[in-house]
């Protein structure tokens, strides 16, 4: 009698993207096992996508580990949270040692780190894995990036990297990030870079069309040749296509028609409550969530704001403007750069942190090909932090250093504009703020630890000699070294 063929690997919840990344799997050559806690949805998938390659249907856990050749490899599509926790338990007293539980959905890091380390005590691998792509890259190539144990990439690696995205010159974007939560905590700096993205994209339009008096038909132009520049990315390219569809119903364009308040799954706010954990300063990131806090929680508080606040601000004679056009599209990529750069440094904070010695050139490369922060500008940082060459700060870079000195003066022109117009520009402004930040020979933290000592005794150091010092603010006015 033939040996029962087994699978590859399986794949537990058949939502949109646990049900893409099987077909993705399938269309590669691999076995996929499939299961999901209502037989429905697998019986949907085989009868739709059946085609696609060979699959596996089962209907319980135990026929899910059965059909499946060891070591077993098992991808996890569950919403983030409990139910992760919960498919766990179920899995685990079926399981053997060596096998691989692979979270591919959004969760939170911390929760990674405890649970490889839980799954670890029992010899059973956790990987946690970033997917980027949506629904679209799930299914014809995402970004990949996969934490766990290095013993358990050399068992999963080769599957994850077939089914990536390629970046240009065939290389995967997919490769080890490094222990436990690494995976998971690098997909959330993306998304936290993707969060500051799509702001200065927005407040590049909104200055576009108030100041220069661009319609999104013609926006929908400009952001096309914006894509031929240094700018290219699959954001700007896709917000040219935004731009350009018009509404059925009205014949408006259809960004007219869409209610001015943006969503958050939680990735963005994650990234900005790990930073000051870290005390990292990803400004441009933090803006951007607390920009679309303000459009959608403060939505009726912003509608009484527009009857009852003064603007106080001064016509625009820049309509028209193709050098104010131009001087948008610098300040944009700068401000891009700063997510980037501030995305960056907080790896490398945390990547000490937590010991996982993450490499930002291979990060970079990953994000070239199959996820929604893909840009020319990746190539740039790859190059910067090629072979550990890495500068403190990547606007510190040569290649980024020269264009924003030849970009600099339009950046903070846009920067006025926006002000004096009345025109909420957070990211645009934060960003150049961090930048002066970086470069002023000095800071106004000075008077601030000096108000600290005063107020709570917490001490200062001083420019011209080590330690820690206390002013006897009251009275005595003397200095005591502490």
């Amino acid at each position: 009698m033939a040996e029962e063929k087994k699978a590859q690997i399986g794949v537990t919840g058949l939502a949109v993207m646990g049900a893409n990344l099987a077909r993705n799997l399938a269309r590669h050559g691999h076995t996929v096992a499939l299961h999901n806690r209502s037989v429905e949805k697998t019986d949907a998938l085989l009868a739709e996508h059946g085609d696609d390659g060979e699959f596996i249907r089962t209907e319980t856990m135990q026929e899910l580990v059965d059909s499946l050749e060891k070591p077993r490899r098992i991808l996890v599509m569950v919403k983030a949270g409990a139910p992760v926790d919960a498919v766990i338990d179920q899995l685990v007293p079926l399981l053997d040692e060596d096998d691989i539980i692979i979270d591919g959905g959004n969760s939170h890091y911390p929760d990674t780190i405890r649970r490889e380390a839980a799954l670890a005590e029992k010899n059973i691998h956790f990987v946690g894995v970033g997917v980027s792509g949506g629904e679209e890259g799930a299914l014809n190539g995402p970004s990949i990036m996969p934490g766990g144990s290095a013993k358990s990439y050399e068992s999963l690696g080769p599957l994850l990297e077939d089914i990536s995205a390629k970046a240009d010159d065939g290389t995967p974007c997919c490769a080890w990030i490094g222990t436990d939560g690494a995976g998971h905590f690098v997909k959330m700096v993306h998304n936290g870079i993707e969060y500051a993205d799509m702001q200065v994209i927005g407040e590049a339009y909104e200055l576009l069309r108030d100041v220069a008096g661009q319609e999104p038909g013609d926006q929908a132009n400009t952001f096309a040749e914006w894509n031929r520049t240094e700018l290219s990315s699959y954001l700007i390219e896709i917000t040219a296509e935004v731009l350009k569809q018009v509404d059925a119903r009205t014949g408006k364009p259809l960004v007219d028609v869409i209610v001015d308040a943006a969503g958050m799954k939680g990735t963005g706010t994650w990234t900005v409550m790990a930073a000051l954990d870290l005390g990292s300063p990803v400004t441009a990131i933090a803006e951007s969530v607390f920009a679309r806090a303000l459009s959608s929680t403060e939505r009726e508080t912003r509608l009484e704001a527009q009857k009852t606040l003064a603007a106080g601000v001064r016509e625009s004679d820049t309509v028209g403007d193709a050098a104010f056009v131009e001087d948008v599209r610098r300040a944009l990529y700068c401000s891009k750069l700063v997510a980037y750069a501030q995305g960056m440094e907080m790896l490398a904070t945390a990547s000490g942190e937590h010991n996982w010695d993450l490499k930002l050139d291979t990060i970079a490369s990953l994000w070239r090909a199959g996820c929604i922060i893909r840009a020319e500008l990746l190539q740039d940082i790859m190059a910067a932090y090629k072979d550990g060459a890495e500068p403190r700060n990547l606007l510190f870079a040569p290649v980024f250093r020269d264009v924003i000195e030849e970009y600099l003066p339009s950046w903070r022109r846009v920067v006025v504009e926006a002000t004096e117009r009345g025109i909420p520009a957070p990211v645009f402004s934060s960003s150049l703020a961090y930048y002066d930040g970086l470069r002023r020979p000095r800071l106004n933290a000075a008077l601030t630890q000096g108000l600290r000592d005063y107020f709570g005794a917490h001490t200062y150091g001083r420019i011209d000699t080590d330690g820690a010092f206390h002013t006897l603010w009251s009275g005595d006015r003397s200095e005591i070294d502490s």
